[in-house]
């Protein structure tokens, strides 16, 4: 059985950091892209970061590039969110996701993933 579940998240004052981590169970991530996206009240989910399944290469939003970091490491069949300089306007669920074999590009997006995590909330508030 596939299975995505995520940890971390939480509370955070702004400028801080949190990591985010997704185990991958019933299946291994090397050959699958991983993509973290986000929703806020009342918004539409938009993406994070995107991890490419055959090259590793990595695609960014304009709101967190810079701060955000997408990692993953397959021997833990594991990725994270590594979020820095935390804003308010980062408050939101966030999510991860894979899909096998996607190339990532600017055009990805979340309808392009077919296993998701539960989620976690990230709350940035002083």
């Amino acid at each position: 059985q596939v299975q995505l579940v995520q940890s971390g998240g939480g509370l955070v004052q702004p400028g801080g950091s949190l990591r985010l981590s997704c185990a991958a169970s019933g299946f291994t991530l090397d050959y699958y892209a991983i993509g973290w996206f986000r929703q806020a009240p009342g918004k539409e989910r938009e993406g994070v970061s995107c991890i490419s399944s055959s090259d590793g290469s990595t695609y960014y939003s304009d709101s967190v590039k810079g701060r955000f970091t997408a990692s993953r490491d397959n021997a833990k069949n594991t990725v994270y969110l590594q979020m820095n300089s935390l804003k308010p306007e980062d408050t939101a669920v966030y999510y991860c996701a894979v899909d096998f074999g996607r190339l990532c590009s600017s055009g990805t997006t979340s309808s392009d993933f077919t296993s998701w995590g539960q989620g976690t909330q990230v709350t940035v508030s002083s």
